[in-house]
């Protein structure tokens, strides 16, 4: 039995590991991503129950206090959070992630430390990239969510000398990090590069703007993968070292769509305080110099709706904000009663992550069959008779495609300009995060529906019921 159950626990891991690979796959398509979550949390339940099994394990009772407290806040918390804040929870989900990578590498020094053993070189080694990249998933992770809840200003906060500054603290961190590989039993100069690493994810997120978070968001992601991969090497567990791979590369590939959708490198983002100076937006319904807009009222957008074959909708994070995804597809039953064919079109950095605007319309039961991505929904719109914006900015703005001093220029959009008819449902005439005005609004076939986007979509139903 002794001789068996070590290889009990490895074999688990790996039906463990194939489960979240099938997982990951599945989690791919709208269709399929319900059961690829129901797979992987069956692989997580694997590995957790193996584990459990482990002769290493001292304090079971410790352990499964620990689970239940866990699992009732993860319960609570997937009731209670509403799907508009799901960039926020995921962001404090990223953050416990580092945190807990972390906290191994720190409880196994601590361990070795107490035990007067001598700490191998590979496992010291181990331990300091855990540290580091736990500690800036962690604290990075919590800055990012308080941009988000808005607890802090989401624009780009910069100060003279701040990347000369980073790079003295990772200069420290190397520098405390040698030391420790050549004296690894000094306490002071390990919690100092805890410190440094918890210091440096602050620095890392504070330039980066609000517009930018869907690819923070699957950065950190990413990192609290690695971070988890460290900690397996870091305790010799198969199952962390796997688990924390597959996130780490799923989190990069998805950070590079990111990206690309904006037409941006990495660097880029990280570094350049994208946003930090915007332009003022005009009145309403004013003008901006010698161009103008024209509004009009819910009852005249009820009508080019309700009259229309083809309509194309395209949500933003105005309509994230507003809560309006289940008033939108109300407004879309309507129309498909008149026999209107209805499309949603989704741009890949729409929202506040990746997949926002995705998940928010499958809260509201919005068929994944209507769901088109940017590739796909492009070359339909001039065959669209009425392309309806609620609360998108710089991804419909057509600067990106012909103003070659835009800030946006290449960044691939949602070419809305190109239906036959524009609605677009927004508060006021601010800007978008990239801080520049959008041709879209002063075009000829565009009108402007001013008002809250959850308001004004009710506003849309009640008149398209009365056609």
């Amino acid at each position: 039995m002794s001789d068996f159950l070590p290889t009990g626990i490895q074999l688990t891991y790996l039906v463990a590991a194939s489960l979240f690979i099938l997982g990951l796959k599945k989690l791919g398509s709208p269709a399929t991503a319900r059961n690829g979550n129901v797979i992987a949390a069956v692989g997580m339940l694997l590995a957790i129950v193996a584990t459990m099994l482990d002769q290493h394990v001292l304090n079971y009772e410790m352990i499964l206090l620990g689970l239940a407290i866990g699992s009732a806040i993860g319960a609570i918390a997937a009731y209670k959070v509403q799907m508009t804040e799901m960039p926020q929870m995921v962001g404090l989900l990223n953050g416990l992630g580092g945190a807990a990578s972390a906290l191994v590498a720190v409880a196994e020094f601590w361990r070795l430390l107490g035990n007067s053993q001598p700490i191998p070189l590979d496992v010291n080694i181990s331990m300091l990239l855990d540290v580091l990249i736990g500690g800036v998933t962690f604290t990075g992770s919590f800055l990012a969510f308080a941009k988000l809840q808005g607890l802090i200003s989401g624009s780009p906060i910069t100060f003279p000398f701040q990347q000369p500054f980073n790079l003295l603290l990772l200069g420290a961190y190397v520098a405390g990090s040698a030391y420790l590989i050549v004296t690894p039993d000094s306490l002071p100069i390990f919690l100092a590069v805890v410190a440094v690493s918890l210091v440096l994810g602050v620095m890392f997120v504070i330039p980066i703007g609000g517009g930018d978070m869907p690819v923070v968001i699957s950065l950190l992601n990413s990192l609290s993968g690695i971070a988890a991969a460290a900690a397996g090497f870091v305790v010799m567990n198969n199952m962390l070292i796997i688990a924390g791979a597959l996130v780490g590369a799923s989190g990069i590939i998805l950070t590079e769509i990111m990206c690309k959708a904006m037409n941006r490198s990495l660097f880029s983002v990280l570094f350049s305080a994208f946003g930090s100076v915007a332009a003022s937006g005009g009145g309403a319904a004013g003008s901006t110099g010698d161009q103008t807009v024209r509004s009009i009222d819910p009852e005249e957008g009820a009508m080019m709706l309700g009259y229309a074959r083809n309509v194309v909708i395209v949500p933003g994070y105005g309509m994230a904000v507003a809560q309006a995804q289940h008033s939108v597809r109300e407004l879309a039953d309507q129309l498909e009663r008149m026999g209107v064919d209805v499309k949603y079109a989704i741009h890949p950095v729409a929202g506040r992550m990746p997949g926002h605007m995705n998940v928010l319309l499958a809260e509201a039961n919005v068929a994944y069959t209507q769901l088109y991505d940017m590739d796909d929904i492009n070359p339909q719109f001039e065959q669209a008779d009425v392309a309806l914006v609620i609360g998108a900015n710089d991804v419909v703005n057509p600067a990106a495609r012909s103003d070659t001093n835009s800030p946006i220029y290449g960044m691939p959009i949602l070419e809305v300009d190109k239906a036959k008819q524009t609605i677009v449902i927004k508060r006021g005439m601010s800007t978008g995060f990239a801080g520049v005005d959008n041709e879209l609004f002063y075009k000829d076939k565009t009108t402007m529906l001013f008002g809250s986007a959850k308001d004004m979509v009710s506003k849309l139903v009640s008149e398209v019921k009365q056609l």
